[in-house]
């Protein structure tokens, strides 16, 4: 159990709830509940006027977070997409601070059976949010070779994208790619162990759930919600995992900044009057916690700041 537990250390727990900069009666989102890390340490900032709301995709998510937090009369709890936080009534008022921690999350990774895994041979699923959509064995099913070959491309900057593309089309037909397994050994056949200490399928399966959750549409369906609900001096914390998504958060806060911009073509050129602030520099993990919880070896903090 304690081992379980360390796995579902939150990323960079204090340095994100301190970007946040948390005052006892002010307002905050957690958009990723997960298992409620971040969630907690938020909570225990908060005096009795303060309020926390919390949302999450994953319904087991969210049967933990109804579980803990519903009984506290100063927490809302919603399924749903952090990208349609502007939807809820709850966030109407505007919010001191939000919190995303992005990509997929220890639990998910653990349970073998969401298949976002090729640790462990499970059904190829890979759906944070298992009510709806359809899942990565779907998608690999009807997908044509080029649609296959420009996630693997795109989403993960897989090099072999169009072999692997053509090795699934043609292995479909008569064994329909349904299990982890099945997809990491046919990658692993077709490529063969190139990178020492990575799995040759784990460009493929980042890519893969990437499409399948529509996770960088979100980001920006999200990013520009947090800007337009965020109070003056609010605060916007934000952990990632991966080049994509850091590269999305690095510009969204870098051109809602009102920095001049250059242009190679003529004069600098003056950007949109400032409606955000870096908060310091982009931080990452610790050497501790990298030996404590294996998701933090790519995680990237940054911390923006609404301004008038």
């Amino acid at each position: 159990m304690a081992e379980q537990q360390l796995k579902h250390i939150p990323v960079m727990l204090g340095e994100a709830v301190e970007g946040l900069a948390v005052h006892s009666g002010g307002r905050y989102l957690d958009g990723t509940f997960g298992r409620g890390g971040h969630a907690r340490a938020v909570l225990s900032r908060l005096g009795p006027d303060g309020r926390l709301l919390l949302m999450d995709r994953d319904p087991q998510a969210i049967a933990t977070a109804q579980a803990e937090f519903a009984s506290d009369p100063r927490v809302s709890i919603r399924h749903a997409n952090f990208s349609t936080m502007a939807e809820w009534d709850e966030t109407a008022g505007g919010l001191d601070g939000i919190l995303l921690d992005l990509g997929v999350s220890s639990p998910q990774l653990d349970e073998a059976a969401r298949g976002f895994s090729f640790m462990a041979d499970a059904p190829l699923d890979m759906r944070m949010d298992t009510t709806q959509g359809e899942s990565a064995a779907d998608f690999l099913a009807h997908a044509s070779e080029k649609e296959i070959a420009d996630v693997l491309w795109i989403y993960g900057e897989e090099r072999f994208s169009r072999k692997i593309a053509r090795a699934i089309v043609e292995d479909r037909t008569e064994n329909p790619i349904t299990r982890t397994g099945q997809l990491a050994g046919l990658i692993e056949r077709v490529v063969g162990r190139r990178e020492p200490g990575k799995h040759p399928a784990t460009r493929s399966f980042q890519a893969l759930r990437i499409r399948v959750n529509g996770e960088l549409d979100a980001l920006e369906h999200g990013l520009n919600a947090a800007l337009e609900l965020l109070k003056v001096g609010g605060r916007l914390s934000i952990i990632s995992f991966h080049s994509l998504e850091d590269r999305a958060v690095k510009l969204f806060i870098r051109d809602h900044s009102g920095r001049v911009q250059g242009s190679r073509r003529g004069p600098p050129v003056a950007a949109a009057p400032a409606r955000l602030a870096a908060v310091g520099k982009a931080r990452f993990p610790s050497d501790e916690e990298l030996s404590v919880n294996p998701r933090s070896r790519s995680a990237v903090l940054r911390v923006a700041e609404k301004l008038a």
